[in-house]
């Protein structure tokens, strides 16, 4: 099934960290390996700027809004505890919204 769900994230990384920043949030890292474990899940883009190598952005995919939720709520122990792993490598994160596909 293709993607109709999307997940943005803006985040801004420590300079000294932004290899492990990369290797967590990247498309084999830590992220994807536990996202991979719920059903509906499509993918991630790993997405660093141009011209501030210390902003990124994630683009997480998802079959629907209701695959997102269930593995939210499924996986919501895991989702804190990498959460709190990977706190240090970011000064900030921001949640850019929630997308549907639009037009289809």
């Amino acid at each position: 099934m293709a993607a109709s769900y999307t997940c943005i994230w803006e985040f801004l990384v420590a300079d000294d960290r932004r290899e492990e920043f990369e290797r967590h949030y990247g498309p084999s890292g830590s992220w994807v390996a536990l996202f991979r474990q719920a059903p509906g899940f499509v993918e991630t883009l790993l997405l660093r700027d141009a011209a501030n190598p210390l902003r990124y952005l994630t683009i997480d995919r998802w079959e629907s809004d209701s695959a997102y939720r269930e593995f939210r709520a499924v996986f919501s122990e895991q989702y804190a505890d990498l959460d709190e792993r990977c706190e240090h490598l970011t000064t900030r994160e921001t949640p850019l919204g929630r997308y549907e596909e639009a037009g289809g």
